[in-house]
């Protein structure tokens, strides 16, 4: 008689950490999706006599160089910095996965070659990975959506190598393959499904990693177009005046680190949760 699987804990309910994280998360993705209604003026309004005004009643996070209001740069750079992230974490995904299963799955041959082409990518610091592809491709925020998402995909891929190796050894696994189940089907149907715990939890992992180096590229002027409430082209038009108007670089750096660390311990509690042994 084949043993299924146990089903996945509970526990992540009764994780204070892990809830404050994923509100953080629900919250930002909320001010990112009803920004038009939040600040109606619109990032882009321009008032020079406005300039550089410190948090206050009128502007609560205060304004930058140009007059603009940093709460509203603020909620609308979240639709720009967010989107980038979860396309990214999708290029991940997308590359990662199946590259992996089939490692893991398939081994020999197989295996030598998509690892040998994984510890390659490997070799490049990740945003000199990017930095690299972004040249290829152009500026712009979907060229660096693509450069996170290839740079970070090489780990992602190895860790779906492991847990296919994992799986691929129990007996259910056997016994689909002895009831003369295709290589796919197989894969399909027992190995990703036994394998979404652990990748799980590494893509909340990821989508932190490819938040921080996207924001990064942007910050360096290699994606966002000039003016763009992006949160890491945001922190650059505040670096010049950080001494006299702190407020412009800082809650948008404040944002972006709550949000990659909100990413990283939801993924520690999904670790934790999905696989509490």
């Amino acid at each position: 008689m084949i043993k299924k699987p146990t089903p996945p804990s509970s526990s992540f309910s009764r994780q204070p950490v892990a809830l404050a994280a994923l509100a953080w998360l629900a919250l930002a993705a909320l001010g990112a999706g009803l920004a038009s209604l939040l600040a109606p003026a619109g990032p882009l309004a321009v008032d020079t006599t406005r300039s550089l005004l410190p948090p206050g009643s009128n502007n609560p996070l205060g304004t930058d160089l140009f007059g603009r209001d940093v709460l509203t740069r603020l909620l609308w750079g979240g639709r720009w910095t967010l989107g980038m992230g979860l396309l990214g974490l999708a290029v991940t995904i997308g590359l990662g996965l199946p590259a992996g299963l089939a490692a893991g799955y398939f081994g020999g041959r197989v295996e030598s070659v998509i690892m040998r082409l994984v510890d390659a990518l490997l070799a490049f610091p990740g945003l000199l990975l990017a930095m690299a592809v972004v040249a290829v491709l152009g500026p712009g925020l979907g060229s660096v959506s693509i450069a996170v998402g290839l740079s970070a995909a090489p780990a992602y891929a190895r860790v779906a190598r492991s847990a296919a190796l994992e799986v691929r050894a129990q007996p259910y696994v056997e016994a689909a393959r002895a009831l003369g189940g295709s290589e796919w089907r197989t894969i399909a149907r027992h190995i990703l499904p036994n394998t979404a715990a652990p990748l799980l939890a590494f893509a909340a992992t990821q989508l932190g990693w490819v938040l921080l180096n996207g924001a990064a590229l942007n910050f360096l002027g290699l994606g966002a177009p000039l003016g763009t409430p992006e949160w890491g082209a945001t922190l650059n038009e505040g670096r010049g005046y950080l001494r006299d108007a702190p407020w412009v670089s800082t809650f948008p750096g404040l944002a972006l680190t709550l949000t990659v660390l909100a990413a990283n311990l939801l993924g520690d509690s999904l670790q934790e949760a999905l696989q509490p042994q």
